[in-house]
């Protein structure tokens, strides 16, 4: 459970939450966006208990061809181009030289792509967990390669990546407080994307935390 000091720390600093990117900000143009309250968004999420058996990494086919199977760039390579603020140069193969990146999880500058991970914004262990196991192959490949929103990938440090590792929110915050609301609309956007839900101490965590987001919303669009 996130200590009582994390959550002072909450109250003190988020006063200029961070919204949700908006519908024109998707990838996505063939299904209606839907924008709402981080509050509300949150009680829209079906609470059930995890449930961790038959959990392999494998069962999410990543990284796969992306986007535009014949440029050479699978889903990671694309997601780390389209994130770049200085543009790397693209090499033969797809192989990225140069270019910087921030990462907003921790705010650093990232000038090599080999310092970076993409991020699952629900990490592929939580995903099963809140019902990915039902899932198909083939859903489950689409989901580990989610290009068609910005938000449910993410380039950032592997320090970071690796420190949140499988946890949700209610185990597990973004180093850099201020951007606490942008990660907790992300999170609960892709839950509601892709319809997946929530455990009690998840949801708990959640809605403390969104009284101190009380202008961000979530916007979010079904997966097909």
């Amino acid at each position: 459970m996130i200590k009582s000091l994390r959550w002072a720390a909450l109250a003190a600093v988020l006063v200029m939450p961070l919204a949700a990117p908006t519908p024109a900000q998707a990838r996505d143009r063939s299904a209606p966006a839907y924008t709402v309250p981080l509050a509300t968004a949150v009680h829209a999420l079906p609470v059930a208990a995890e449930v961790r058996t038959g959990y392999q990494r494998t069962s999410f086919k990543h990284w796969n061809a992306g986007n535009n199977p014949n440029d050479g760039c699978n889903t990671r390579a694309e997601v780390l181009i389209s994130e770049a603020i200085d543009p790397p140069l693209i090499l033969p193969g797809c192989k990225l030289s140069g270019g910087r990146w921030w990462s907003y999880y921790d705010s650093k500058w990232i000038s090599s792509a080999a310092a970076l991970d993409v991020d699952h914004m629900v990490p592929l262990a939580e995903a099963w967990d809140s019902g990915a196991s039902q899932w198909t192959a083939g859903r489950r490949e689409a989901y580990a390669n989610d290009l068609d929103v910005p938000t449910s990938l993410v380039a950032v440090s592997a320090a970071s990546n690796r420190s949140k590792a499988d946890q949700d929110p209610a185990q597990w915050l973004p180093p850099t407080v201020e951007v606490t609301c942008r990660y907790l609309s992300e999170w609960v956007a892709t839950k509601l994307r892709w319809g997946l839900t929530a455990d009690a101490e998840e949801v708990d965590a959640l809605k403390q935390l969104a009284q101190s987001c009380p202008g961000t919303n979530v916007t979010y669009q079904p997966a097909p």
